[in-house]
C-alpha cells in the first residue's frame, strides 16, 4: 500500500523541479519568449500539489475544486506553450472552456454528492483527452522539429491518454469507497505514478525541442554568416577590381602620355633643326630658308595632327587607314631626316615602286622614324642605316639594319617592353618608349615587329604589316580599324 501523501510528494519535488529549470532556460534564452508559458504550466502544476499536500484531512469542497483547477490550468498553459512554441495555432479558448467547465462539475459533485468520485475522475479524463489532443493536433502540423522527436512527444501525451482513460474505466466498473481517498491501493497507485513519468518525459521532449530550435537557430546564424561574409568578400573583390581597374587606366593613361610626348619630339627636332639652319643660313641663300620653312610648316601639321588624333577624347580618330603606298612611306622618312641633318648616314630602298596596302601612313612613318631613331642613336657615326620597304607573302615588309652596339642576347625577350632599356644602352639618353609604342602602332594594323641580331654585330629590326590592296572591301576596312 502507497500513502498518497508520499506519491504527491513525489509529484511536487518533479515538477517544481522541472518548473525551476524552465524558468532558468527562459531567463537564458529570453527571445524564446513562449518558454514562461511552460515554466508558469510547471510552476501552476506544483503550486496545485503542494496545495493538495498541505490541506487538512477534512478538506472544503472549494479547496479541492481550486487546488485541482490550479492543476489543470497547468496543463493549459503547456498546451498555449507548445503551440506557441511550434508557430502553431492556438486554441486558448478551448482550455478556457474546459478550465470552466472543471470547476463547474467538479463544485457541483463536491456539493451534492461527495463521496462519488467516479464523476470527478470522468472528468477530469474529458479534460486530459482534450487538451492533449490539441497538444498532438499542433505536433502533426509542425515542420519546425525532427518528425522523430514530434512523434516520441505525441507518443507519451497518448500514453498518458490512454492511462486515463484505463483509469476513468476502471473506475466505471469497479466504483472506489470513500476511505479509498486517504489510503491508495493498488489500483490507483499506478496512475499517479505513471503521471510522474509523463511529466519527465514530456520536459526531456520539450527540452530536446528547444535545443533543436536553438541548434537550428545557430546553423542559420552561420550560414547568415556565412553569406554575409562571401558577399563581403565579393565585393571586397569587386572594389579590389575596380582599383586595379581604374590604377591600369591611370597606368595606361600616363603611358599614352608618355608615347605622345614621345612622338612629339620627333616634329619638335626638325623644328628646331630648321630655326637654327635658318639662323645660319639667313639672307644668304631664300631657297634654303624656304625649305627650312616648308620643314617647319610641314613639322607644325604633324604635330596639330597628332594633338588633334591622340589628346581628344573620341578614340575613333586614333586610327586613320587609308590606300598609301610604301615607297611613299620611304620617301616621307628619308625626307624627315634630311629635314633634321641625319639623313647622310641612311640608305633607303624599296623594291617594287607600287607595293600599296590600307594603313594609317602617319602611325606607319613613325613606326619607322623610331626604329630609325634606334639605329641612329646606337650606332658609331661612321656606320650607314640600310632602310628597306619590299613585299613577301601577303606582307609589307618594312627592314632597318644597323652595324651598332646590338642587344644582349639575354635581354632580347625583354627588348619592346615598356621603359625597358637593354644594360648596355645606359650610357645613352631615352626613354624606353620607342620600341614599345612602334609595336603598339603596328598592333592596329595587325602587324609586328621582330628585333634580330646581325653577324658581325648590329641589330636588324623588321616591321609586318599585312599586304592590302586598294580593292579591299569596306567590311575589310572596318575590321582593320577594330
Amino acid at each position: 500500500m502507497l500513502d498518497l501523501k508520499t506519491v504527491l510528494v513525489v509529484d511536487l519535488a518533479t515538477a517544481s523541479l522541472q518548473a525551476v529549470a524552465w524558468i532558468f532556460v527562459w531567463l537564458a534564452w529570453r527571445h524564446l519568449y513562449e518558454l514562461k508559458f511552460l515554466a508558469a504550466g510547471y510552476t501552476a502544476i506544483a503550486i496545485g500539489l503542494l496545495l493538495m499536500i498541505l490541506r487538512s484531512d477534512q478538506p472544503t469542497a472549494w479547496s479541492i475544486v481550486l487546488h485541482n483547477t490550479i492543476i489543470k490550468l497547468g496543463l493549459v498553459l503547456l498546451a498555449e506553450g507548445l503551440a506557441r512554441f511550434l508557430g502553431q495555432p492556438r486554441y486558448t479558448w478551448i482550455g478556457v472552456s474546459l478550465l470552466v467547465f472543471q470547476g463547474v462539475a467538479w463544485g457541483l459533485a463536491v456539493t451534492f454528492d461527495p463521496g462519488n468520485l467516479a464523476i470527478r475522475i470522468h472528468t477530469s479524463t474529458l479534460f486530459t483527452v482534450i487538451m492533449m489532443s490539441v497538444m498532438c493536433v499542433a505536433l502533426l502540423r509542425d515542420r519546425t522539429q525532427p518528425r522523430l522527436l514530434r512523434w516520441i512527444t505525441m507518443a507519451v501525451l497518448a500514453e498518458y491518454i490512454a492511462a486515463s482513460i484505463v483509469h476513468s474505466a476502471f473506475e466505471f466498473w469497479f466504483p472506489a469507497s470513500p476511505q479509498d481517498i486517504a489510503v491508495l491501493d493498488n489500483r490507483n497507485a499506478w496512475y499517479l505514478l505513471q503521471g510522474t513519468l509523463f511529466l519527465i518525459a514530456l520536459f526531456a521532449c520539450l527540452l530536446f525541442m528547444v535545443s533543436s530550435r536553438l541548434s537550428a537557430a545557430v546553423h542559420e546564424k552561420n550560414e547568415a554568416l556565412s553569406r554575409e561574409v562571401l558577399e563581403r568578400r565579393r565585393l571586397e573583390n569587386q572594389l579590389s577590381a575596380s582599383l586595379e581597374a581604374e590604377r591600369a587606366l591611370r597606368e595606361e593613361q600616363a603611358d599614352f602620355m608618355r608615347i605622345v610626348g614621345h612622338e612629339f619630339r620627333t616634329p619638335l627636332a626638325v623644328i628646331r633643326n630648321a630655326v637654327d639652319m635658318i639662323g645660319l643660313v639667313g639672307d644668304k641663300s631664300r631657297d634654303a630658308t624656304r625649305e627650312r620653312l616648308a620643314g617647319i610648316g610641314e613639322a607644325l601639321d604633324r604635330l596639330f595632327s597628332l594633338i588633334e588624333r591622340f589628346m581628344t577624347n573620341d578614340g575613333d580618330n586614333h586610327f586613320r587607314p587609308e590606300p598609301m603606298q610604301i615607297a611613299s612611306l620611304i620617301a616621307d622618312v628619308q625626307l624627315h631626316f634630311e629635314m633634321t641633318g641625319r639623313g647622310h648616314r641612311l640608305r633607303f630602298s624599296t623594291e617594287g615602286e607600287a607595293i600599296s596596302t590600307i594603313a594609317d601612313p602617319d602611325m606607319l612613318a613613325t613606326v619607322v622614324i623610331n626604329l630609325i631613331d634606334n639605329a641612329l642613336k646606337y650606332s658609331p657615326e661612321d656606320q650607314l642605316i640600310h632602310i628597306e620597304g619590299r613585299s613577301e607573302f601577303g606582307l609589307v615588309i618594312i627592314q632597318v639594319r644597323d652595324r651598332g652596339i646590338g642587344i644582349p642576347k639575354a635581354e632580347m625577350h625583354k627588348i619592346g617592353r615598356r621603359f625597358f632599356r637593354a644594360s648596355n644602352t645606359k650610357a645613352r639618353n631615352g626613354t624606353g618608349l620607342g620600341l614599345y609604342s612602334s609595336r603598339q602602332l603596328l598592333a592596329y594594323h595587325g602587324g609586328t615587329l621582330d628585333l634580330l641580331a646581325n653577324e658581325g654585330g648590329g641589330t636588324t629590326a623588321v616591321a609586318r604589316v599585312p599586304l592590302l590592296r586598294e580593292a579591299a572591301e569596306p567590311a575589310q576596312l572596318e575590321e582593320i580599324a577594330n
